[in-house]
């Protein structure tokens, strides 16, 4: 009697498969950094992605994240090579989705403006976490796609409704029934990419990082809350959060700071405070 196989481990976690960039403190780059696999994300990527989000949170030097990935590429989506390990069953499938859809919750709910640099290949879970982020800047090389036709694969609702968010019902349709690849300048046309890069995607998201470093913090903290409550029409159900963030920005000394800035004619030097 021949015995039972034992199930398949998950891929673990390595420190380099992502690194985050410190080199200016106002903009952290998080780097993907598994080049040999096309920067393809484990089920420990995912959870480790969504806590370093998280932390930024509270970092008040830190106005703008950028997400990136190595070796030309930015992701492959999800690494395939370990569902047998991590998605073998219904339950692990749903637990699979759900460290996927909190990584992507945890950057879309980020309080810093958050820009995605796009180069190479953009795939599946690799597109989601890409929605996730506030602006999404792709340079020539970018593609993307989502290939959940060609796997049998249904996307869920935090995935689905980024997509639809970004390129409206019709065109979200396409993607999802076709897993057809979209170039860069279609994927700007149709709002998977926001910016196009004339030269390299990160260097391009940088500027627009540099662009929003002077703005308040708070504002844009705010701001977030609130469109994203528009955006759902849920402004009646969210106006305890929006009275929040109102209320936080007007007792800021950020708030002192910028009227007395306008009244001296001068640039406002905000902390986020």
């Amino acid at each position: 009697m021949s015995e039972p196989q034992s199930k398949p481990k998950p891929t673990p976690f390595l420190a380099s498969d992502i690194t985050v960039d410190r080199s200016n403190p106002a903009i952290v780059v998080v780097g993907l950094n598994r080049p040999q696999r096309r920067n393809a994300l484990t089920l420990a990527m995912w959870n480790e992605l969504g806590r370093i989000f998280s932390s930024l949170n509270v970092e008040t030097a830190v106005r703008a994240v950028i997400l990136t990935g190595a070796g030309g590429a930015f992701s492959a989506g999800a690494d395939i090579s370990e569902f047998p390990a991590v998605r073998a069953t219904i339950e692990d499938g749903r637990s699979y989705e759900a460290a996927a859809n909190r990584c992507q919750v945890a950057i879309a709910t980020c309080t810093k403006p958050t820009i995605a640099a796009i180069s190479g290949p953009c795939y599946g879970g690799g597109v989601g976490v890409a929605l996730s982020c506030d602006f999404r800047v792709a340079d020539q090389s970018a593609y993307f796609s989502i290939p959940a036709a060609r796997l049998s694969n249904v996307y869920g609702i935090v995935e689905t409704r980024a997509l639809f968010d970004a390129v409206g019902l019709a065109a979200a349709k396409e993607v999802l029934f076709t897993g057809r690849r979209y170039g860069a300048d279609e994927a700007h046309r149709i709002g998977l990419a926001t910016h196009r890069a004339d030269g390299g995607a990160l260097q391009a998201a940088t500027e627009l990082a540099r662009s929003m470093l002077t703005s308040a913090p708070l504002t844009i903290k705010g701001t977030k809350v609130v469109l994203e409550a528009i955006s759902r029409n849920q402004t009646d159900l969210r106006k305890d959060a929006i009275a929040e963030v109102m209320d936080e920005a007007m007792a800021s000394a950020d708030y002192r700071e910028g009227v007395a800035a306008f009244a001296e004619k001068r640039d406002p030097q905000f902390r986020g405070k």
